[in-house]
């Protein structure tokens, strides 16, 4: 079996949308055939794991049969997070060997903030999915800009971190192994703005200076959320399963998905089949 492709969801600025890009990653993998692992380094919340065990028990109950990731036991997350970095590390190691062991993709979900885990994860990375909110609070995370022009000046915090994870995997697996990162404006307005447009232009100055490439993120829709409970997302939607009605917001939504998966590279799988509203 060949090496797996490492998918590293990774922003150190929580409330950007990680774990919501992770489970729609993952479903869209699934559904394009793909074995799947997942790992959630965000020891506390562990929102794709819940995401996950909400699908199993929404599929249960209702007699349906949908495609699923191998998860890899770390054992309790509250308590991992209160452990020390050694045994972290030791429970991180052991998933992703049973992971690479399992499946063509590992999906990697990781907090906000700088933790051991999550650098060791990037370093792992063969692709980095960064979201950010279409704001200059989450870009200053990536680059800092002058407070009268708006002038970028330098990379920030995270750019440097993929940066080393970058440097960390051309040392130890050469040149050939480069990490591929794309960052995903996400949970955009509807409506175009002003600060959107001045955001963009930096974010495309920053992409040539750190070498990241730009892609499409999700907008900010009731539709995400509403299927959060059941463990479904648009992929999952069909004449079978149908939690909530459908309507063309939801086809608009699956567009997105399938948009973003493209821009990474990756399989959309039955998102290409039509889905139709309800009348």
């Amino acid at each position: 079996m060949a090496d797996p492709t490492v998918i590293v969801v990774g922003n150190e600025k929580g409330g950007a949308g990680k774990s919501t890009l992770a489970i729609h990653i993952v479903c869209g993998l699934l559904h394009a055939g793909k074995s799947v692992a997942i790992i959630d380094l965000d020891l506390r919340q562990r929102s794709m794991a819940k995401f996950f065990a909400n699908r199993a028990a929404w599929t249960a109950g209702n007699g349906q049969v949908l495609p699923m990731p191998v998860e890899p036991d770390m054992g309790d997350g509250k308590a991992l997070a209160k452990a020390d970095e050694t045994e972290q590390m030791a429970r991180f190691d052991a998933a992703f060997a049973e992971a690479r062991a399992s499946a063509d993709f590992i999906l990697i979900d990781t907090p906000g903030g700088d933790t051991l885990l999550s650098r060791t994860a990037h370093g792992l990375a063969d692709q980095i999915v960064t979201p950010m909110n279409d704001s200059f609070v989450d870009f200053d995370l990536l680059g800092q800009v002058d407070p009268v022009t708006l002038e970028l000046l330098k990379p920030s915090i995270y750019s440097e971190s993929v940066w080393e994870a970058r440097k960390h995997r051309a040392i130890t697996e050469g040149r050939s192994a480069a990490i591929d990162w794309i960052v995903v404006t996400n949970r955009l307005a509807v409506a175009a703005a002003r600060n959107r447009q001045r955001l963009e232009e930096r974010m495309e100055k920053l992409a040539r200076r750190v070498g990241f490439r730009m892609g499409p993120g999700l907008r900010d829709r009731v539709i995400y959320r509403e299927l959060f409970p059941f463990g479904l997302t648009v992929a999952d939607l069909s004449n079978d399963v149908r939690p909530v009605a459908v309507s063309l917001a939801h086809v608009a939504a699956r567009q997105e998905l399938r948009n973003l998966m493209q821009a990474l590279g990756l399989d959309g799988g039955s998102l290409n089949a039509p889905l139709d509203a309800a009348a």
